[in-house]
């Protein structure tokens, strides 16, 4: 009873004013579309929308964003089924192998096969190399559900008399739904706010149009209303991936069967699925570093940029470090109201990040930019707009990571210090954040490792001058200087393979099954 008490407790002032300054930075976005779609007016928007370039738009974004969920999600699937339930030989190197594909970022993929021939710079090229770069989204949660899937329901159900197929669609299938359903939505919304990689592969979308009507035009009406519609397509595959991400577990009596399940013998199609296995790996990884490889030894623009390394290292360095603090900063009060003080603002407050989520850099940037000038126009060319970009992009991320340290300290030791005669404050400050730790440690690694990576909104809000390493891969790669260009993304993988790796191995050691 007391737990319930203080769940409904009224939150302290200081932490509800706290709170309130993400969410004033996360409604920039919505205010800044809902001001220049007045401004344009009825007419203007409804002239925009029925383009013909916008429908052209439409279908492009609609249809590489379907194309690669569904392609990567069947790759997903199919890789980890047959990691996890079949006699593939080499079970261990592929269980991790088959997620280092993240470790590359999909602009700096983009950029290895661009590099190769004119012919992948299209929208079946982009639906290749972008497959190729997210499978491994839907594949380690899947993996992770098999590892822990209860056994016992395939049991019934071959006790029926069931075969395999009807066994995995009616028994296993909807333990994986959570899993692959959370990955899947992963994918959709990366699609619809990658922009490097699309660039970098000549196809057209929204993000694209609206970074060159920003281009081109500088804050155009034509760039708002394109924004109006992206967000209308990111807006309920975020709220669908925040959704399965609060459902991710099926409830069921006890811990299920402590044992090893059977593994499903391949047969004549062990040397098959091998090999595919094989194509699987040279695609998405061999392809991609042999190619840095390649132009770290050869090309005309071999040697040029090589002073801007250091810079461009340390304008990384910097810019993660803060945009990681910041994040994690703003995103504390969020996780404290929604796990302590439960109410409509605290779910508000914890939900409208993650809808807000879905959409791309580029129109966080394009609303910062508005609303700088126009507001603050000091600020405008400062490193203060890019952060505040950096903490909206990556708010939901750093409320993940803090709300599974926060939910493991009981309510009871603050209770105690409160009984002592301690402020709310005062408890925060000496019980809570002390226990925390790790997880705040945990969360700043993983944005940090976000931000080296994060493309549109630095490369729209750096000041005159600031470089990053993403920054430089995409200036270089665009301008078809790839032998330039192989340094600055052959230290971005060398940076995301480590954390990769790592986060890898943990995710999918989580389960019971060696």
């Amino acid at each position: 009873m007391a737990r319930t008490r203080r769940a409904h407790a009224a939150a302290p002032a200081w932490l509800t004013i706290w709170a309130l300054l993400p969410l004033l930075l996360i409604a920039l976005p919505l205010c800044y579309v809902a001001i220049r779609a007045s401004q344009a007016g009825l007419a203007g928007v409804a002239q925009e929308l029925l383009r013909e370039r916008t429908l052209m738009l439409l279908l492009n974004t609609v249809a590489l964003a379907v194309g690669v969920t569904l392609t990567a999600s069947m790759i997903g699937l199919a890789v980890a089924w047959c990691v996890e339930r079949s006699d593939l030989p080499l079970r261990r190197f592929w269980r991790v192998a088959a997620g280092l594909p993240l470790a590359v970022p999909a602009f700096v993929s983009s950029y290895a096969w661009s590099s190769i021939a004119v012919g992948f710079q299209s929208l079946p090229g982009a639906l290749l190399v972008l497959s190729l770069s997210t499978y491994p989204l839907v594949y380690l949660p899947v993996a992770a559900a098999l590892r822990s899937a209860d056994p016992a329901f395939e049991d019934v159900s071959r006790s029926l008399g069931h075969g395999p197929t009807h066994t995995f669609l009616h028994a296993l299938l909807p333990q994986l739904i959570p899993a692959l359903g959370g990955g899947s939505l992963l994918v959709l919304t990366h699609m619809f706010s990658e922009f490097g990689a699309l660039a970098l592969l000549r196809v057209q979308t929204f993000t694209t149009a609206i970074f060159e009507s920003y281009e081109l035009q500088f804050d155009s009406a034509t760039a708002a209303v394109q924004s109006i519609v992206l967000m209308a397509l990111c807006i309920p595959a975020a709220y669908g991936e925040m959704r399965v991400r609060g459902h991710r577990r099926i409830a069921r009596m006890g811990r299920g069967a402590a044992r090893m399940v059977p593994s499903v013998r391949l047969g004549k199609a062990r040397l098959l699925v091998l090999l595919a296995f094989g194509g699987l790996g040279l695609l998405s990884l061999g392809v991609p570093l042999a190619t840095l490889g390649y132009w770290l030894a050869h090309g005309r623009s071999l040697g040029q940029g090589y002073e801007e390394i250091w810079p461009a290292i340390r304008g990384s360095i910097g810019y993660a470090t803060s945009g990681a603090v910041l994040a994690s900063i703003l995103a504390m009060p969020l996780v404290l109201l929604s796990i302590r003080y439960r109410n409509r603002f605290s779910s508000l407050a914890e939900r409208l990040p993650y809808i807000v989520h879905g959409l791309p850099g580029v129109v966080v940037a394009l609303a910062l930019v508005f609303l700088s000038i126009r507001a603050a126009p000091a600020l405008y060319q400062t490193s203060i707009v890019l952060l505040c970009a950096y903490a909206i992009l990556f708010l939901p991320l750093a409320q993940s990571s803090l709300r599974a340290s926060i939910e493991l300290i009981s309510p009871q030791l603050e209770q105690i210090a409160r009984s002592l005669g301690r402020s709310p404050f005062r408890v925060f400050m000496s019980v809570v954040l002390p226990n925390i730790a790790p997880g705040i440690g945990a969360a700043l690694a993983l944005m940090m490792l976000e931000i080296f990576r994060e493309l549109t909104a630095t490369l729209m809000l750096a000041p005159t001058g600031v470089t990053t390493l993403a920054t430089q891969v995409w200036s270089y790669t665009f301008d078809a200087e790839y032998a330039a260009a192989a340094p600055f993304a052959t230290l971005l993988v060398l940076i995301s393979s480590v954390p990769v790796w790592v986060f890898t191995r943990r995710m999918l050691q989580y389960g019971g099954q060696p």
